[in-house]
């Protein structure tokens, strides 16, 4: 069993790595409102969203997604630990990339 949580751990760090060069490089809007405002205009290319995130608005989101035909990846970590990987020193519980810049979050396989 020790191995299992070694892989999910490694795992996080590559998408805490892909999502620190988006927020370098390329371009992602950070927040609930946004993420709204950017799916319901086609920009949105990728979706995160965190796992202590509400089921409503979790399954709003995913909803939006599945129109506007985007990608949804779930976080594994919390709301805190999403906005620590952007960079930010407050709590983000989903997140939208608009622009990749030089990393390949979207073509990478989801955790």
């Amino acid at each position: 069993m020790a191995p299992a949580p070694k892989k999910n751990k490694k795992n996080s760090e590559n998408t805490n790595s892909r999502l620190k060069l988006v927020m370098k490089s390329g371009k992602a809007a950070l927040g609930y409102k946004a993420t709204l405002k950017n799916l319901r205009s086609s920009k949105a290319k990728l979706i995160l969203i965190s796992s202590n995130c509400p089921p409503l608005r979790k399954s709003s989101l995913e909803y939006y997604a599945m129109l506007a035909k985007c990608n949804v990846n779930h976080y594994s970590g919390s709301n805190v630990e999403l906005g620590t990987a952007c960079g930010k020193f407050f709590n983000v519980s989903t997140l939208c990339v608009l622009d990749q810049g030089d990393s390949d979050i979207l073509t990478a396989k989801a955790d």
